[in-house]
């Protein structure tokens, strides 16, 4: 359980987001959610959340911006008085061959996936420090373990995640501190499911388990690692894929 904890989740309004966020909240964990763009949706996942009679504010970030993401931390901080979990699920992609990939599409993939998570772990962390407690989840994917193509800047800045997540977990280890990273692989979104059905149905036939993940699977993971249980669990990388990636 995780009754009176605070937990920030990026990325939170949809799809994978929006599952931790109700995981966490269906575990106790009072939740602040931070969205780019679409204020509808996140309103709404967390009107789902505070079904589970725990608090949950939507607060609107460019995480790949340092002065707004510093500027949230300390209103969440303000409005919750701590912050006990965070995940880093935030991303956007904008796929395409690295032979005509526009340096703009490179950059703002590695600004938002990679940069955003260093944003916000490094407001988060001296919080964590005072309280020599804390934890950080970031959604890493299984394109940063393998590379996938058409995928040049998703791929980098996904196995750059893994990296700071190592990075961080050993930094941070001696203050009570843990940081770990799940890696999804072909998950059930509104992303996934624009992909053409012959495409669909090629990957999920290379999953050993014959079908895509849910949300929920991936969310699964993340309170796990939020939780009691994963305490002596650090600079670890979770897939989430199915066998995909064995």
């Amino acid at each position: 359980m995780l009754k009176d904890q605070v937990a920030v989740v990026t990325g939170g309004s949809r799809g994978i987001g929006r599952a931790i966020v109700l995981n966490l909240a269906k575990e106790g964990a009072d939740v602040a959610v931070i969205y780019a763009g679409n204020k509808q949706a996140a309103d709404e996942t967390c009107s789902l959340a505070e079904k589970y009679t725990v608090k949950c504010e939507a607060y609107r970030c460019d995480v790949s911006n340092l002065d707004e993401t510093k500027e949230t931390v300390n209103t969440i901080l303000n409005d919750f008085e701590k912050i006990d979990i965070l995940v880093n699920n935030a991303g956007i992609t904008r796929d395409g061959s690295i032979a005509t990939m526009k340096e703009q599409d490179f950059d703002d993939v590695i600004s938002v996936n990679l940069k955003g998570a260093y944003h916000m772990i490094r407001h988060c962390c001296r919080h964590f420090i005072h309280r020599r407690s804390g934890r950080i989840i970031n959604i890493s994917s299984v394109a940063g373990l393998t590379g996938n193509a058409g995928q040049a800047n998703y791929a980098s800045a996904k196995a750059g995640i893994i990296g700071l997540t190592k990075t961080v977990a050993k930094e941070l280890a001696g203050r009570g501190i843990t940081c770990n990273a799940v890696a999804p692989g072909f998950i059930d979104t509104d992303m996934t499911r624009q992909m053409p059905d012959k495409a669909r149905e090629e990957v999920v036939a290379a999953i050993p388990l014959k079908h895509a993940g849910k949300p929920e699977d991936v969310a699964n993971a993340v309170t796990f690692l939020a939780g009691e249980a994963a305490s002596y669990i650090t600079g670890e990388v979770i897939r989430v894929d199915g066998g995909l990636c064995i």
